[in-house]
């Protein structure tokens, strides 16, 4: 019987180790053909723009980078992992900005209005975690306009409730202020 070092399941390369090598490997040849693809069609002067090139990273490059990642986070502690995960956002967000080469993957992604990608890995496997029961508290910092206005989540009551549920408001106003 033939013993084999890899298995592809749900779109996932498992090798003998569970390293995720091949997976790595796998996504970033899939996303580096696909970001080369848009860059062929997207120039300086000419080509799609920076809110078509957005969506199509949002919609079909990030999706595609990130499947699975509850199964394999963890091989993000390394180094090496890490690095050619930045690489498939960096050669993006260059196609993206129409930037010279020399600019940082960080200035790229406050540019392009991008969260860095090992953030967002990140932030996907704290939720996951949390979803199955085995993660603490998880809140993450929302731009101004997503917020919530308190106002909107109190019921009017009569009566003695009144002043206290001011006083709720008032507090939570202060603190968002």
């Amino acid at each position: 019987m033939e013993q084999i070092n890899k298995i592809k399941y749900l779109e996932i390369i498992f090798d003998s180790k569970l390293l995720f090598r091949e997976h790595i490997n796998y996504m970033e040849e899939k996303c580096v053909e696909l970001i080369f693809a848009l860059s062929r069609s997207t120039k300086v002067t000419w080509g799609l723009g920076h809110d078509s090139l957005k969506t199509i990273y949002t919609g079909g490059i990030l999706p595609l980078m990130l499947y699975g990642v509850p199964v394999w986070k963890n091989v993000l502690n390394k180094s090496c992992y890490k690095a050619k995960i930045k690489r498939i956002q960096r050669h993006i967000n260059l196609t993206n900005a129409k930037a010279y080469r020399t600019v940082s993957n960080e200035a790229l992604c406050v540019i392009n209005g991008i969260m860095p990608i090992h953030i967002i890995v990140d932030e996907i496997g704290r939720l996951y975690e949390i979803t199955q029961g085995k993660g603490t508290q998880y809140d993450r910092d929302m731009e101004l306009e997503n917020w919530t206005h308190p106002a909107t989540h109190i019921k009017t009551i009569e009566g003695e409730k009144k002043a206290f549920i001011l006083f709720k408001l008032i507090q939570t106003v202060a603190r968002v202020t």
